[in-house]
């Protein structure tokens, strides 16, 4: 009976030990785990790098829109400086619109028509010229535009809007001058007309 009591206790005495040994090997085993860690660490960086990404796909298009902005402008605004514009006797804001709406392929013509503004007056001299944008309360404001396209000789500013929406987070807090989520892009064509009519020298 003595015997038997002294294997008992040395057998309960090994026992939290061994549980011990048990639980350190477990522990140690799963720290040692590392199929999983591939995609916690993608998980961690997947946001940031997505948003990258897009983001410099923004800039991309948005510097794709601008470029094409301006040359649909230049295009369209020659019509005028020649005068072909003021004599075709179609000259008008409308008309005017088309033409460069004409010059821009990536927009279909239904959404051209609804956001592309169209400026276009005369000054005295070029030093008068002002180009304060057609904006109220944070929106394109029509009834701020006119049209005139002058006579020959006239110095004339051409200005084309368009408020580009922008999609990435991750430049909306950059970018945006118009409204939220848009950046108005703005081109611009300055000159005289020639001297279409064949009167007197332009001076």
């Amino acid at each position: 009976m003595i015997g038997f009591s002294h294997d008992r206790g040395k057998r309960a005495a090994a026992a939290p030990v061994t549980l011990f040994r048990k639980l350190s090997g477990a522990l140690r085993g799963f720290a040692r785990q590392t199929r999983g860690a591939t995609a916690v660490e993608f998980a961690i960086v997947a946001t940031p790098f997505f948003m990258l990404l897009f983001g410099v796909m923004e800039l991309g298009l948005l510097f794709m829109a601008s470029t094409t902005l301006d040359a649909a402008t230049v295009d369209a605004a020659r019509n005028i400086r020649t005068g072909a514009m003021q004599m075709s006797g179609s000259s008008s804001a409308a008309s005017f619109q088309a033409d460069v709406c004409s010059h821009m392929s990536w927009l279909s013509s239904t959404d051209c028509s609804a956001n592309v503004v169209v400026d276009v007056r005369t000054f005295a001299t070029f030093g008068t010229i002002a180009s304060t944008p057609p904006v109220t309360n944070g929106a394109l404001d029509p009834t701020l535009t006119t049209y005139d396209p002058g006579t020959s000789c006239s110095i004339v500013l051409v200005r084309v809007f368009y408020p580009y929406t922008l999609y990435t987070p991750l430049v909306d807090p950059g970018l945006p001058n118009l409204g939220p989520n848009q950046h108005l892009l703005t081109s611009a064509a300055a000159f005289r007309n020639e001297n279409y009519s064949g009167a007197l020298p332009c001076t």
